[in-house]
């Protein structure tokens, strides 16, 4: 049975700007099968848009919280999102 495809927006709050987390959420969403892109905010956070199947997105929200191991990790907003403009792959923006 093939998995349903969805389209998330996470915005993650914290320590998450200068310690890899762009390239870590670039790893997790790559080793998930995700396509979308990450970016820091002006505000210190860093958002993520994702698409993919429904168990690959619960990893990748799971992974989302624990960071890697520089980040603290303050909170998770969750949206669903149309992901217009993604191509295929993962994209880190500057």
């Amino acid at each position: 049975m093939k998995s349903t495809r969805v389209s998330r927006r996470y915005v993650i709050r914290g320590r998450v700007q200068g310690v890899g987390f762009r390239i870590y959420v670039q790893m997790v969403a790559q080793r998930e099968g995700l396509d979308g892109q990450v970016v820091n905010r002006s505000d210190g956070s860093v958002e993520a848009i994702v698409v993919g199947g429904t168990e690959a997105i619960k990893s990748f929200e799971q992974s989302l919280r624990e960071g890697p191991p520089n980040a603290r990790i303050e909170g998770v907003e969750i949206t669903d999102c149309a992901a217009r403009g993604l191509g295929s792959g993962f994209s880190i923006l500057p």
